[in-house]
């Protein structure tokens, strides 16, 4: 149901003058998507509050109800041919709701509670549908789901995960907002968070990571009421720079169910990481930061190592964040292994002084969809230098695209012998494609960790055809999407 109705949804959207590509038809849905699942949440309370005997406060006031001026309904459950359509629905939301809800940022207790990331979302959002007839529709449709169950709640939250990894294919840099979530799911088991842990990510975009973080720690346990009230509150935080993937990140975590998400919108290289204090580390760093940005010489001022490349700031900023004790995955790009130049070198020194970077794993090219560069995940402990390095290097058997994309099968090699390397000792993991590098063996001059497989076979020099014929249809379909996208924007 759910799936049929987003598409319904974009289609509707599509023909709107207000909305030109796929970001567009996100940012939309979400912020009506929200206030159903607001609406559903609310309803869920007062029944709660009923059944104790107590009584529930609306956080929205009745005539801004969901009831009110999306849906009212008849006796018979359909929404009423009265409610508001046309220029009348357009001027509701946009000179009463949205200033409605933006005044909640103000008028909240406190920055940790729903009603502040309410005044939050709507400060930063703007309606963009045009026709009131579009958004007419957009509002039925929506009003069609339910987000009372935890299997309706799951579905929902699945899927809008899959509208927001198709932003990557939309241009606008869409695709900075998403990492593939099988790659995601297999960092955070390696990474093995646990509930009383602060989770960190600097960078959160559409805020994967912690989503993927709070499923994890949810899985297969009932949680006591303290559990739950530290996973509301003292688990997950986040920054993120650009206005929509903030919103996006934030109601992304609502709708997977942390009701206040401790993410902030601000430009986390902008802080001077000689500032940060104990009080402001982290036990876990989960993130993907940006690659390819280049900063201002304002901004690497704040960095000990300075360069423009973003990536290398971020990942100062995680070790400088991460608590003595504390575990990181972080996503980079591959050649940081062997860069040659003083910055690239530098960082690697500190990383393997003041971190033990324990594991690393090698991604093939196409692992992100629509991105050429090859990346790798850094894994690493704080407090304790860097003696060996277990390597894995992920190769598959068919070239990943859109329509081939990593699955956590893929993964599941990597995941099995990553613990017998961290708990079994030397040679016990490796295989063809994993091998330990000893840190007294590398350049002292340059710290030089290429993945370069010292057990890989040989591979003969001529590929067979259907090798080529694969690899020649997974870039038609790359070059199809690209030009799609252009035609979007165009």
């Amino acid at each position: 149901m759910f799936e049929q109705t987003f598409k319904n949804i974009d289609d509707i959207l599509h023909k709107d003058a207000g909305c030109g590509s796929e970001l567009d038809y996100v940012e939309q849905t979400s912020w009506v998507l929200f206030l159903k699942y607001l609406d559903d949440l609310e309803r869920d309370k007062a029944t709660a509050a009923e059944l104790t005997g107590q009584i529930y406060t609306p956080i929205i006031a009745p005539d801004y109800q969901w009831t009110s001026w999306a849906a009212p309904k008849l006796e018979n459950g359909n929404i009423d041919h009265n409610a508001l359509t046309g220029d009348d629905l357009v001027d509701f939301v946009n000179i009463r709701l949205f200033p409605y809800l933006k005044q909640f940022k103000t008028t909240a207790d406190s920055a940790d509670t729903i009603e502040y990331k309410i005044g939050e979302i709507f400060s930063e959002l703007k309606n963009r549908v045009q026709s009131g007839y579009n958004l007419r529709e957009v509002i039925n449709r929506i009003d069609e789901l339910r987000f009372r169950t935890h299997a309706e709640k799951h579905e929902m939250s699945h899927l809008y995960e899959d509208k927001i990894k198709n932003m990557g294919n939309a241009g606008r840099n869409g695709g900075e907002y998403y990492t593939p979530r099988p790659l995601i799911k297999t960092i955070i088991n390696v990474v093995a968070p646990e509930i009383g842990h602060k989770i960190y990510d600097g960078a959160a975009g559409s805020a994967g990571f912690l989503c993927e973080a709070f499923d994890y720690l949810r899985q297969g346990r009932e949680l006591s009421t303290q559990e739950y009230q530290t996973l509301q509150k003292r688990t997950f935080y986040g920054k993120e720079k650009k206005s929509l993937a903030y919103i996006i990140g934030t109601m992304n975590m609502i709708l997977h169910g942390v009701e206040a998400p401790n993410i902030v919108h601000t430009n986390t290289l902008a802080e001077n990481i000689a500032d940060i204090q104990e009080k402001d580390r982290y036990d876990i760093i989960l993130a993907n930061p940006p690659f390819g940005g280049k900063e201002r010489a304002e901004v690497q001022q704040n960095f000990p190592i300075k360069t423009g490349e973003t990536a290398s700031l971020f990942l100062q900023h995680f070790i400088k964040s991460l608590k003595a004790g504390g575990k990181a995955g972080v996503i980079i790009k591959n050649t940081f292994l062997s860069n040659t130049d003083n910055a690239s070198i530098s960082l690697r020194k500190l990383l393997l002084e003041k971190c033990n970077l324990h594991t690393v794993l090698d991604l093939p090219g196409g692992t992100f969809t629509g991105a050429g560069v090859k990346t790798v995940v850094l894994f690493f402990d704080k407090g304790r230098p860097t003696q060996k390095i277990w390597f894995y290097q992920l190769n598959l058997a068919r070239n990943l695209g859109k329509t081939n994309p990593l699955n956590e099968q893929d993964l599941a090699d990597f995941v099995a012998l990553q613990k017998h390397a961290q708990t079994e000792g030397d040679g016990v993991a490796d295989s063809e494609n994993s091998w330990t590098l000893n840190i007294k063996d590398i350049d002292p001059n340059t710290y030089d960790l290429s993945a370069k497989n010292p057990n890989k076979k040989a591979e003969n020099a001529l590929r067979q055809p259907h090798e080529i014929l694969a690899e020649m249809k997974a870039l038609d379909e790359e070059r199809e999407a690209v030009l799609r996208a252009v035609m979007e924007l165009l």
